[in-house]
């Protein structure tokens, strides 16, 4: 028996693949439309990934274990400089190498850089044009020897992550580099996230997505508490000769925000002004089904960034809120009290403690 599924495993291919590239190339979204699944988060700013996020293809040709990783770039502080290094050192650790690139014959100083990275590191590369949507079929050949001339490459594939275009033949040609060997997780993983860290990279997106250029690199989100119960049955109403319509509570569709000063101290009228987006009301849910209570922070750096996150009578916050909400749902399966608190940390970026409470740990 075991002999046999020694036979079977000897023609499975099984390795780890690294997905790089300069900020916004579409790293996360390639790898979310391989696997089948959104596990990154994406947005059309720069920077949004910020750690390495692992996922997991499993089929019967064996199993590619995904490794997102940031963009490179040039770091301006201590979280950039985790970035990169975060990048770089994942290069070093995986059987194959997917280098992602815009169509476009223009290589500069980022794209040398990265091709620097690439030779020192010895490891088989794959050259992945993406975006190709976005321009002619006639001019892919043009793009395609600009970056020839630049280094040796073990296939070059263009691809559209957004459209799904060409990604059954990147698949292929990944398996047919990858090395012979057992699979390193069960068939059912898909990633090795955790139900918090996907909710609070979640609720980051909708951030990212929802607010103005300078504000997004300045946040994070950590998740307090998840916690899950039984929806309450609905009350039961005494019979009355007069029907009057239910009086709409403050919070029938929406869950308490708070809102913190630089301190740590509530900020009352912030709080007032940004009861939004998140909560359901539990007299609605049916008494059969589960509510997963959520407490969530959004750290941003400054007071006047505070404000933005929270819009004017907290519409944006609602919207964040309201949004984030949607997808944990999806991904729980139950009703969710999603509760967000917006709290000011003063140049955490720089700051190596913060970085490390807010989950960004610098690599060894």
């Amino acid at each position: 028996m075991q002999e046999n599924q020694n036979n079977n495993n000897a023609a499975l291919r099984c390795g780890y693949v690294t997905l790089i590239g300069r900020p916004n190339v579409g790293k996360s979204t390639l790898m979310n439309h391989l696997i089948g699944q959104k596990i990154a988060i994406t947005s059309h700013k720069p920077q949004t990934t910020r750690g390495q996020i692992l996922t997991v293809y499993t089929d019967e040709r064996g199993q590619i274990v995904f490794l997102d990783t940031p963009g490179i770039h040039e770091s301006k502080n201590k979280l950039g400089e985790y970035m990169v290094k975060v990048a770089t050192k994942t290069m070093e650790e995986v059987d194959l190498i997917l280098w992602l690139v815009e169509p476009s014959t223009f290589i500069g100083q980022g794209e040398h850089m990265i091709i620097d990275q690439l030779r020192e590191c010895g490891k088989q590369v794959i050259l992945v044009i993406n975006k190709i949507d976005t321009v002619d079929a006639a001019d892919l050949q043009t793009f395609i020897d600009a970056y020839k001339k630049e280094m040796d490459y073990a296939d070059i594939v263009t691809v559209s992550a957004l459209k799904s275009e060409n990604l059954d033949d990147l698949m292929q040609i990944i398996f047919d580099r990858l090395p012979y060997g057992d699979p390193f997780y069960d068939d059912e993983v898909l990633t090795n996230q955790s139900e918090r860290e996907i909710v609070a990279e979640i609720i980051r997106e909708k951030a990212l997505r929802l607010l103005t250029d300078e504000v997004p690199h300045g946040i994070a989100v950590t998740v307090e508490t998840m916690k899950t119960r039984k929806a309450a049955a609905p009350a039961k109403k005494k019979k009355s000769k007069h029907v009057h319509p239910p009086k709409k509570s403050a919070n029938a569709t929406s869950g308490p925000i708070s809102v913190s000063n630089a301190d740590g101290t509530p900020d009352l009228d912030a709080m007032l002004a940004a009861l939004a987006g998140g909560a359901e009301d539990a007299a609605n849910v049916d008494a059969a089904d589960n509510i997963m209570d959520i407490e969530a922070s959004i750290i941003c750096e400054r007071d006047s960034h505070k404000g933005i996150v929270i819009g004017k009578s907290g519409s944006m916050l609602k919207k964040i809120g309201s949004q984030a909400r949607e997808d944990i749902e999806k991904m729980v399966g139950c009703r969710v009290n999603l509760q967000l608190f917006v709290k000011v940390r003063r140049d955490w970026r720089n700051d190596s403690l913060q970085m490390k409470n807010f989950g960004y740990n610098n690599p060894k």
